[in-house]
């Protein structure tokens, strides 16, 4: 009784489905009439497949016929709506699909549509092939790019002999001590070969005082070079090495600390300029204060070797503009050091120039953006997660610093070189 009564329910329930289901809300928006083979759309719009075709042949547009949105790829029938309409009223789809079967112009204009469908697959399946083969490709090149940008960087890598700035004084030979001479101006190449002929090594040279210049075999008359010549020594006997001369022996003797002060000046000039001052004043913040804002001094002789501040204490003077400089423009005072550099390095300070004054117009728009909408408030909060994010980023490298292979650091030491303003400018292209 019960299994008979449930049925009975279930009848009941689908008649009155059925009977709230009416064909105008089954009807085709292009004939107004029941839907034969129902087609949807990308828009969700449905037709009749036949309407459909009909559509495409005389408008020869791959649109919907309502809302005129083009539809992607080949539409095809709607199992289920058709399942549903065919169910629901089996008499009017019979009728509907004899008169479309009898028509000799539907059946050939649906013939059309359908070599069309296949040819648009045919194609779609053979622009996916070409996108995979064009990815391929485009893979193989970007790996053949890296690694001719990585042999270019190589071919440029600069040659610099490591025991020229490691070797102790005390270990070097007589052509040490001539090649040292050289490299000090034109004003000591008068003097070497007088230390060439008496034999003077490192450990002889780290003796040598005033009396020793002035008085034969050496017989240096002038105090100025004496003075110059006497710094130098003292120099080298503090150091215990040769004293870099260019940036390629300063990297060969700190790579950590170029690495860190190419970066960090780049991205964050004043946080580093402020770590310098407090960690490495003696050895890196006087020479770049004295070379990038240096003093004016009225009784500077230029003809003299021994001008050298770099140790002295700046003026008061050179602190003010120092500061201003630092808060506004930090990155003039890279402009400044590598101007001073030109005669070194003639091409790379070039490439350092252009970029500190790529870095300043970047700085100068960002401030102007906030200006103009009214979020210059912001600015110190976004400076704080700036300083977050960049004292995060150092932590991380001072962890990996001792695993990480030198080959790594020095492409990135080259890349940040060398290719920053490439990078800078497609940046500044975009804010414009």
């Amino acid at each position: 009784m019960m299994d008979a009564e449930i049925i009975r329910i279930d009848s009941d329930v689908s008649v009155s489905s059925s009977e709230g289901l009416t064909a105008p809300e089954f009807t085709c928006h292009c004939c107004y009439d029941l839907l034969i083979d129902p087609t949807t759309l990308t828009c969700g719009h449905n037709f009749c497949r036949h309407c459909l075709a009909m559509w495409w042949a005389s408008s020869g547009q791959a649109r919907c016929p309502e809302c005129r949105e083009i539809w992607e790829g080949f539409p095809k029938i709607n199992i289920l709506l058709r399942d549903a309409v065919e169910k629901l009223f089996p008499d009017d789809v019979n009728r509907r699909r004899r008169g479309v079967q009898g028509d000799p112009q539907a059946c050939q204009v649906l013939l059309a549509f359908h070599q069309f469908g296949e040819k648009r697959a045919h194609s779609a399946g053979a622009s996916k092939h070409s996108l995979q083969q064009k990815g391929f490709y485009t893979g193989v090149i970007a790996a053949l790019s890296c690694m001719s940008l990585l042999l270019l960087l190589y071919m440029m890598w600069p040659r610099v002999d490591q025991d020229a700035v490691s070797k102790p004084v005390s270990m070097w030979s007589v052509d040490d001590v001539t090649l040292w001479m050289d490299e000090l101006g034109d004003w000591s190449r008068q003097y070497r070969e007088t230390f060439r002929r008496e034999q003077i090594s490192g450990r002889l040279l780290t003796v040598l005082g005033d009396e020793d210049l002035s008085t034969a075999p050496f017989r240096i008359e002038d105090p100025l070079h004496r003075r110059a010549l006497l710094q130098e020594i003292q120099t080298i006997k503090h150091l215990g090495v040769k004293a870099p001369g260019n940036l390629w022996e300063y990297k060969a003797m700190n790579l950590g600390k170029s690495l860190f002060l190419m970066i960090g000046l780049r991205d964050s000039p004043r946080v580093t300029l402020l770590y310098v001052y407090l960690f490495d004043y003696d050895q890196t913040f006087l020479p770049f204060i004295h070379t990038s804002w240096p003093a004016q001094r009225a009784n500077t002789t230029q003809d003299d070797p021994s001008d050298k501040t770099q140790h002295d204490q700046p003026t008061w003077r050179q602190w003010a503009g120092f500061l201003v400089m630092y808060c506004l423009l930090p990155y003039h005072l890279l402009i400044e050091f590598a101007w001073n550099w030109l005669n070194v390095h003639y091409w790379t300070s070039r490439i350092v120039i252009l970029n500190a004054s790529l870095l300043s117009v970047l700085e100068i728009t960002f401030i102007w953006r906030l200006w103009s909408r009214g979020e210059i408030m912001t600015l110190p909060n976004r400076m704080w997660h700036h300083l977050k994010k960049t004292m995060s980023q150092w932590l991380i490298l001072v962890l990996l610093w001792p695993i990480i292979p030198h080959f790594i650091c020095n492409c990135e030491f080259y890349i940040s070189l060398y290719f920053s303003p490439i990078f800078n400018i497609v940046v500044l292209s975009k804010c414009f």
